[in-house]
């Protein structure tokens, strides 16, 4: 080795030890001859001192300049009682320098690496690697390598089998489009890269293999948000034998784990429980961040003889109206509620409708508008009191549903209600089978279309399937959901009717998933699994809201890596290879070719 320690080691009790370190030049402070470098790796930082008796060493380091490569050798001293820094893990010591040697040289680096202030997100995805020098950004790196480490271990304990399914697959969409990649030796045909090992793992439990897991590697070519990326990486299980409460204490005892070690917190089990129609309700998301109340109230009936425009297009439309009643320490100022419509415009709301609960007289656009009556019926609906403040929604469900959960979330966060050092998990259970799409009223699987529905919803299936509930659960962690999963259909007929009612025929069904359709004629037994996103949990734990803050090379929104140049044009002798050729697009509206 280079170095008998790092530069995050030494203590006092390494006083007068010869040492050699290897790091990075992240300080220089001339003192009017004595030279002091503070040296860093991943590890910490160590101050050095140079003084002119140090001769030819004293004489390279006097040239060199920030991050620099350096190897250091001195000794070990105790630093004086007043001039120790309490802020540094080895800033009890320091290292008199009398060997000094230049490993490599640097250019001044087009980004922050030290100090509070951050290049832009466009400079620093462009030089990554040099963002890693930052400690927070190695610090997600090392929890993300930490995480997947407890992973293994806790499945290994449980008797999990590991295997590697293929990255090169056929293509079975999913409800994303895939990534192709097209065959040289099997000219105009295409492999699909996984956007989930759904069918292969449960092919494994066809094969009798009982307890199978992985960290796996998925894809999905759909556009981005802050918590999607084209690629990304999931715990990916599945059981034989069990019903829901089995999958989801495997993830409990994980979820507990990961809390404990990485994030210091303990999680109480068994995790609450609570069905998608009630979630919708209370919150408005399948999706619940239970640290904070604010719970959302369908205030309809108290409004059904309402004469205000807003409230009464709505209900007579069959849409409904919502409410949340802030307590009076949640006040809001006119601006505050004047910028609320923006937060749930995305969804299509048109507004937020308000008024102050007052016991001399109801304040606000809409009070002039609310009988008596209403008044005593909005009371007893959302227990508002005085100093109160009631924030109203209206129009289709479909809208007001999810607006609420948005403003409820805004709310939360702009009263300091989303304490990131406190965790609250619930299951999500009871998913509807199908959703419905409203242009065509075709059915669409919630979650995909091996999920079993509930057994006593199955006659629904033939008569009423859209209100055919699935066997479907999500693991919801402070709002965000960081795990799905599902018992799986396990009896081919079922599997059939599911197809048909998704619109895929027979024909259609063998093109797509022949492979799975004919495995399921040969003994399947009872099955069911779930996929954690990594990529979420580690943000989760480490305190990011991205979870590209914890990706080693994560890819902008528009699906490029900044740092490569990827995606890029390829030679012409390649495409001829793969039997491909290209067609020009059309500009768009920046004049670039799509």
């Amino acid at each position: 080795m280079l170095r008998s320690h790092t530069c995050g080691e030494l203590r006092a009790e390494h006083a007068d030890e010869r040492v050699t370190l290897c790091g990075w030049v992240q300080n220089r402070r001339d003192h009017g001859g004595l030279l002091f470098i503070d040296l860093r790796d991943r590890y910490g930082v160590t101050q050095c001192v140079l003084d002119p008796d140090a001769g030819e060493a004293a004489e390279i380091a006097d040239r060199v300049r920030l991050e620099w490569v350096v190897r250091v050798s001195g000794s070990v001293r105790l630093r004086p009682e007043n001039k120790q820094n309490p802020d540094r893990e080895t800033g009890a010591v320091e290292i008199v320098v009398d060997g000094f040697e230049v490993l490599s040289r640097a250019d001044p680096l087009p980004v922050a690496v030290t100090g509070a202030e951050r290049s832009s997100e466009e400079l620093g995805l462009r030089y990554r690697y040099l963002e890693f020098r930052r400690p927070e950004v190695r610090r997600a790196l090392e929890v993300r390598a930490q995480v997947n480490r407890i992973v293994r271990d806790y499945m290994h304990e449980l008797e999990f089998v590991e295997v590697e399914t293929p990255i090169l697959m056929k293509s079975t969409p999913e409800g994303a489009r895939d990534y192709l990649v097209p065959s040289r030796v099997h000219p105009g045909e295409f492999y699909a890269l996984p956007q989930s090992p759904q069918l292969l793992k449960q092919i494994l439990m066809i094969g009798g293999l009982d307890r199978y897991w992985q960290i796996a590697r998925c894809f999905r070519d759909e556009d981005l948000r802050a918590d999607r990326q084209p690629e990304f990486t999931q715990l990916d299980l599945e059981m034989s034998f069990v019903e829901e409460e089995d999958v989801q204490a495997v993830m409990e005892g994980l979820l507990r784990r990961l809390t404990s070690e990485v994030a210091g917190v303990e999680l109480p089990t068994p995790f609450a429980r609570m069905s998608y129609a009630d979630a919708v309700e209370t919150y408005g998301t399948d999706k619940p961040d239970l640290r904070f109340g604010l719970p959302v109230r369908d205030v309809t009936d108290a409004l059904s003889a309402s004469a205000f425009v807003v409230f009464k297009g709505a209900i007579d439309a069959g849409g409904r109206v919502r409410c949340i009643a802030l307590a009076p320490e949640y006040s809001m100022s006119r601006k505050q509620l004047d910028a609320l419509p923006a937060v749930v415009a995305d969804r299509g709301a048109r507004g937020v409708a308000w008024v102050k609960v007052r016991a001399d007289g109801w304040a606000g656009p809409v009070a002039k508008h609310l009988t008596e009556a209403e008044r005593a019926a909005l009371t007893e609906a959302t227990a508002c009191v005085d100093g109160g403040t009631l924030l109203f929604l209206a129009g289709p469900r479909s809208v007001v549903e999810p607006a609420s959960g948005d403003l409820r979330l805004h709310l939360g966060k702009a009263f300091g209600l989303r304490d990131p050092a406190r965790f609250e998990a619930v299951w999500v259970t009871e998913f509807p089978m199908y959703e419905v799409v409203e242009e065509t009223g075709a059915l669409v699987a919630k979650h995909h279309p091996f999920t079993a529905p509930v057994a006593e919803d199955i006659p629904l299936l033939e008569t009423d399937p859209a209100s055919a509930r699935a066997r479907a659960y999500d693991l919801v962690l402070n709002g965000e959901e960081i795990a799905g999963g599902s018992i799986r259909i396990h009896d081919r007929a079922v599997q059939g009717t599911i197809f048909r009612q998704l619109g895929i025929d027979e024909a259609e069904a063998q093109e797509r998933f022949g492979f799975f359709v004919e495995a399921l004629r040969y003994g399947v037994p009872p099955h069911g699994g779930i996929a954690s996103g990594l990529d979420r949990v580690a943000a989760s734990l480490a305190g990011f809201e991205q979870i590209r803050d914890v990706i080693a090379f994560p890819k902008t929104t528009s699906a490029a890596d900044l740092m490569s140049g990827a995606p890029s044009r390829v030679d012409q002798a390649q495409l001829d290879d793969l039997h491909v050729s290209l067609t020009e697009c059309a500009p768009d509206d920046d004049g670039a070719s799509e």
